[in-house]
């Protein structure tokens, strides 16, 4: 059998074990040291905003605390992006809170300003004025971020920016992981950048940041002895990991440049398929890092749907993947309220997200472009 070809596979660009021999040489073997220092320095230097960057050990890590440190506690309400990933929607139930989903748009597949506003309206209403917002920048497509903040900010609602698939994108010139009161970003493994497993609460002054860094190694006074005042978290970024990141840093504009070469890639070889329309930016206040690609299939022109080009890229040992299901279609959130209409729900049955590793060889995308044009050639 053929080699497999990963949807987003890890990507090292070569200086990583510098680092990480270095905490080997010094026996910073821990959750605390010079890389985890210095990589934090790297992301606050690469977002070039007013910030201060908290490194943990998931990005949903980061979105727990950011809800913690926002004040969010049981019983609360938090509207959340219902097209995203479980682990933007989980850390609410954490915190014994409530989600509120809210439907995307068309444009940038992301949360509706319009839904959002009816929202905030009704369960004010209802007396159940919204703790937070969670919006997420999907795929690496910048939120309409101007919007959503106007509409925060005029209601007093703290905004939390999942930014985990979107670092490098930009949204008017502006990095996305800098719109929000708490952003927050991922270095899983499948990232855009990896630090094995890792994320990062990006926060807008130092006192935020102590207090992450407070919570996330199990809130211990400042005491001789083990003392604790509050609850805290084994959430902190190792050193090892932070020189895995600190590696990445050094290769992350050359990544994004890769999973956007993708990206044009994949609008050639769709472009001349009827039915079928590559996920791109509406226009040039986007600049998505693509940390996905995806194709919307329309079967009535296209001739097959996604799930029969899943199951052709398959057969080749070619991974792909159905864009996220709506939280709202959970099980685990059936019962949570829902704004909006069915744009999530289309965009899932009818989409497929391509292979998009920055390490995607030329006889990688051969291999790809073979399949989809036979699927193609098949039915037309």
């Amino acid at each position: 059998m053929t080699d497999k070809i990963w949807l987003s596979s890890p990507h090292m660009g070569g200086a990583e074990l510098k680092y990480i021999h270095e905490a080997f040489e010094q026996n910073w073997v821990a959750p605390l040291g010079p890389n985890v220092n210095n990589f934090e320095d790297d992301l606050k230097d690469y977002l070039q905003e007013d910030i201060e960057v908290a490194a943990l050990s998931a990005g949903t890590a980061a979105l727990h605390l950011a809800l913690l440190i926002l004040g969010v506690s049981a019983g609360d309400e938090v509207i959340c992006q219902t097209f995203t990933f479980a682990a933007s929607a989980n850390p609410i139930t954490y915190v014994g809170a409530k989600p509120v989903f809210i439907d995307s748009e068309n444009q940038t597949w992301n949360m509706c300003p319009d839904a959002l506003e009816q929202a905030i309206i009704d369960r004010n209403k209802l007396g159940k004025k919204p703790k937070a917002i969670i919006v997420v920048h999907l795929y690496g497509m910048p939120a309409q971020m101007d919007r959503i903040a106007e509409i925060a900010h005029r209601y007093s609602i703290p905004l939390i920016e999942d930014a985990a698939e979107a670092l490098g994108s930009t949204f008017k010139g502006q990095k996305c992981g800098t719109f929000g009161d708490m952003s927050v970003l991922s270095f899983n493994g499948n990232k855009i950048i990896t630090t094995s497993g890792g994320g990062a609460l990006i926060c807008k002054n130092m006192a935020q940041k102590h207090k992450a860094i407070f919570l996330s190694t199990q809130a211990r006074d400042n005491a001789p002895h083990y003392q604790h005042s509050e609850v805290g978290y084994n959430y902190r970024m190792s050193n090892i990991s932070a020189g895995i990141g600190r590696g990445q840093m050094e290769v992350l504009d050359q990544r994004v440049e890769e999973r956007r070469a993708n990206h044009h890639f994949y609008l050639n070889l769709f472009k001349d398929i009827p039915g079928t329309k590559v996920f791109t930016e509406p226009d040039a206040a986007y600049f998505s890092n693509h940390w996905l690609s995806a194709v919307t299939i329309d079967e009535s022109l296209a001739g097959f749907n996604a799930d029969e080009l899943y199951l052709a890229l398959k057969e080749e040992n070619i991974e792909s993947r159905p864009l996220w299901k709506p939280m709202h279609l959970q099980p685990v959130f059936q019962d949570a309220p829902y704004y909006g209409g069915k744009v999530a729900e289309e965009l899932f049955n009818t989409s497929l997200c391509l292979p998009s590793g920055s390490n995607l060889s030329n006889a990688d995308r051969e291999r790809i472009k073979a399949v989809i044009s036979a699927v193609n050639i098949r039915v037309n």
